[in-house]
């Protein structure tokens, strides 16, 4: 392969592209861990120095994720290893929004314990709390944190 001859798509990939498609495919298999509630792989991971804050292709953290599904244990966990709590994804949205939208309590729970800004994103998790009448949750961001 010279300049005047570049790969074809057909060609066999090299060493490069090989790797590349091996992080690339641990990256998602990181953030499908989230999404279920994997700990054991996902924390693993990290904990051997994968990303904490690695983000998809919308922006979103394991964090964001773990959080929109419903993981609360997962989300303390990675908020325990430096992930940002308050990491908007591509569309403005915090982690804390995304468990005030689906009315996960315990998640956030978890992340306002973690330091979240309630105010973060748009819309904050404030006004998405208020809007689909999660009272608790609500009173969770109302309630003064030491």
């Amino acid at each position: 392969m010279t300049a005047q001859n570049p790969p074809q798509p057909d060609e066999p990939a090299g060493p490069a592209a090989a790797e590349d498609e091996a992080v690339l495919a641990l990256a998602h298999a990181l953030l499908d861990a989230a999404r279920a509630g994997d700990g054991a792989t996902l924390l693993g991971a990290v904990d051997r120095g994968a990303p904490v804050d690695l983000r998809d292709a919308s922006g979103n953290s394991p964090l964001m994720l773990a959080a929109y599904h419903g993981h609360a244990e997962l989300v303390a966990a990675l908020a325990g290893r430096g992930a940002d709590v308050d990491l908007l994804n591509d569309r403005g949205q915090s982690p804390l929004a995304g468990a005030a939208f689906k009315g996960y309590t315990e998640v956030a729970e978890a992340l306002l314990e973690a330091g979240a800004d309630p105010e973060r994103g748009t819309p904050s998790a404030r006004e998405t709390a208020a809007y689909f009448d999660r009272a608790e949750i609500t009173a969770l961001m109302e309630a003064p944190r030491a």
